[in-house]
């Protein structure tokens, strides 16, 4: 499945869990236990709302952000204090 069906199905499930939540709020009243789920259940409505702006859309390729690295030399001051990695500092003879 894809993820826009998989995201269709999620939600013909949570209508299908507010259906049942509405007729057992009718049953069982708006006792603190039925307040959570009701709460519960609206979480899961808002949190997949979240989900579905954030799934990509189908048939869009996603391509990752693109970092652009300067072909501009470094400053050979970021390394004075560096030793070369191996073979010691330039100062000291290695052991």
């Amino acid at each position: 499945m894809s993820v826009s069906e998989d995201l269709t199905s999620v939600q013909r499930c949570l209508e299908d869990l507010f259906r049942t939540v509405g007729r057992l709020e009718q049953q069982l009243g708006g006792s603190l236990e039925m307040r959570r789920v009701r709460h519960d259940a609206d979480h899961l409505r808002e949190s997949l709302a979240l989900l579905r702006e954030a799934a990509p859309k189908a048939g869009t390729p996603q391509r990752p952000d693109l970092l652009t690295i300067p072909d501009d030399p470094y400053d050979h001051a970021l390394w004075r204090d560096s030793d070369d990695e191996g073979l010691g500092s330039s100062d000291r003879h290695a052991p």
